[in-house]
């Protein structure tokens, strides 16, 4: 087994990533690839699954969670 290196993946572009197993849509998997420039090791790969994760960035509702502070009654409490 060897350990997927930034130096390897500059080598291997191509090769595939199981980046659907681990919750990421294509286009959020290539976001991923343009952000880095190339692709990303397994390790990054796992680590923007989980950063990228509804549990963790909350991706269905950060829509609804922006329109608190628009919507909020004026007032001087927090």
């Amino acid at each position: 087994m060897s350990i997927d290196t930034v130096a390897q993946a500059e080598q291997t572009p191509d090769t595939a990533q199981p980046f659907a197993e681990l919750g990421l849509k294509p286009d959020e998997y290539q976001r991923i690839r343009e952000i880095l420039g190339r692709r990303p090791t397994s390790s990054e790969l796992a680590m923007y699954s989980v950063m990228w994760s509804e549990h963790c960035s909350y991706k269905s509702s950060k829509v609804h969670l922006r329109q608190f502070g628009e919507k909020a009654p004026k007032s001087d409490a927090c």
